[in-house]
């Protein structure tokens, strides 16, 4: 009779003790879980706060954020010797060259009077003893100039009346010249400088006191000067063999500080064209991309890929910078620095080639650098491993290993044709002047005027690029004459 108290009590703490068995365990895998989100996200934390300009695409002017890994120093260039600062051996130099013609001589005699008591003044000219030289700028005083239209009666009763000249206004009015609205959008367009400085500063060149509404209008006026010139130079980027093209966020048009646009570039080494948009594919659809049939320099980013008549070469420099970060992340790996030295020596041998005037490289010349490169990768692939489930975010290096392996020919399209440059750096130095353009201003207030901006970038660029003066370039687009790029002889 007593031992079924003790049965039914045991049977009671054998089923308290499942329970909290399973409650345990139920929080223990809660914590486990738990402990996994956190390690996960303490990894993307270390990486972002590891990423700089030397494993990214971020740019040098956010590596000195607070909490942010700088990228180390860069080694020393030569053989074993550091570069200095300034000329290098063998570059061409500049200096002040002795003019044989001068606009203006200007004679100075000694004045005062001798130790003998005698005036200077009436002393015997003996010649030019020393001379010396100075390039000064004249001051500059704004002029009005009126422009008086006459009328002439033919013999046979006909009354001609002169025209006047460009931008002189209507009759009876007052107008700003054609120097004056080009000195305007130069420092805006050309020197990101801001409106109300540009006035500030043709007052205090000039004397002319421009309001700065009428020099923020001249952005529209110049842009719709230069819309013809545009037209042939996004032609010009359609039809050219090779492009490169990069993307990078800037703040324009109304609403938070924060808010992003995107500005696209094109361009080659004499042609540039902007585009503002964002980095949906509609933007980029809204470009030269669906219209271009020759090869695209790029960063890999996804849009690209949208459009099947281009053929794909990506940016070398975007690679080294990610084999880099893969190089951070696995610092005992040897395969990270046995593919970016064998890159770059790949790199080297196009540079050689193209020096020489060939149009591939040789194969004996890239063969033992490209058995490298893929037995880098291999190794990568091997050491690397991708984390189970489709939905998990999977390491960057594996990623980064995958699109080697099986994009190799859109990695290395360089060497098969040496018209395509391995990087994307061309597209880069396109787009600086939109950062330079942001650090000033902070935000573009209009989008309208952020594209007139960028319409006048894209004709100066490409004048500067044809070795064009840009004041001399913008000056005639506001008379009504914008300078045209040439058309190549194979278009």
């Amino acid at each position: 009779m007593t031992a079924r108290p003790l049965d039914a009590a045991r049977d009671a703490l054998i089923a308290l003790q499942g329970q909290l068995i399973a409650m345990l365990s139920a929080q223990n895998a809660a914590l486990a879980a738990r402990a996994g989100e956190l390690e996960e996200r303490l990894t993307r934390l270390e990486r972002a706060a590891s990423r700089n300009s030397g494993n990214s695409s971020l740019p040098p002017s956010l590596d000195d954020q607070p909490g942010r890994i700088p990228p180390p120093a860069p080694g020393r260039r030569g053989k074993g010797k550091g570069r200095n600062p300034g000329k290098q051996p063998g570059a061409p130099g500049s200096y002040l060259a002795w003019s044989k013609d001068p606009d203006r001589t200007v004679p100075h005699f000694p004045r005062g009077v001798c130790a003998c008591g005698a005036d200077l003044t009436g002393a015997a000219d003996l010649g030019v003893a020393a001379s010396h030289q100075e390039i000064e700028i004249p001051e500059i005083t704004a002029t009005v100039i009126q422009h008086d239209l006459h009328e002439v009666a033919c013999r046979c009763g006909t009354v001609h009346q002169a025209p006047a000249p460009a931008g002189a206004g209507a009759p009876g009015t007052v107008t700003y010249g054609i120097s004056l609205q080009a000195w305007c959008v130069y420092l805006m367009a050309a020197h990101a400088i801001p409106v109300h400085r540009c006035a500030e500063l043709i007052e205090a060149l000039a004397g002319a006191k421009p309001s700065p509404g009428f020099v923020h209008s001249l952005l529209a006026r110049a842009a719709a000067a230069v819309k013809h010139a545009n037209q042939l130079i996004r032609a010009l980027i359609i039809t050219a063999p090779v492009i490169c093209a990069d993307e990078t966020p800037i703040r324009a048009g109304p609403g938070p500080k924060a808010r992003k646009r995107y500005l696209l570039v094109a361009c080659t080494n004499l042609l540039t064209c902007y585009f503002l948009g964002d980095r949906s594919l509609a933007s980029f659809e809204a470009f030269v991309f669906p219209d271009l049939t020759g090869a695209v320099v790029h960063d890999r980013y996804q849009n690209y890929d949208k459009f099947p008549g281009i053929t794909h070469q990506l940016c070398a420099a975007h690679l080294l910078r990610d084999i880099e970060d893969a190089a951070q992340s696995y610092p005992g790996a040897v395969w990270p620095g046995q593919i970016a030295d064998a890159l770059r020596a790949l790199i080297h041998a196009a540079n050689l080639a193209r020096e020489q005037g060939l149009a591939a490289v040789p194969p004996d010349a890239a063969a033992g650098y490209l058995r490298l490169f893929r037995h880098g990768v291999r190794v990568g692939l091997a050491s690397v491993r991708r984390r189970p489930g489709a939905k998990v975010q999977q390491p960057p290096a594996r990623l980064l290993l995958e699109c080697l392996r099986d994009r190799e020919d859109d990695v290395l399209r360089f060497l098969s044709d040496l018209r395509i440059p391995p990087t994307s750096n061309q597209a880069e130095r396109d787009v600086r002047p939109a950062k330079t353009q942001q650090k000033i201003s902070g935000r573009l207030r209009s989008e309208q005027a952020t594209r007139h901006r960028y319409a006048l970038r894209g004709y100066i660029s490409t004048a500067a690029k044809h070795g064009v003066s840009v004041f001399t370039a913008l000056r005639h687009a506001l008379a009504g004459n914008p300078w045209m790029p040439p058309i190549p002889a194979q278009a």
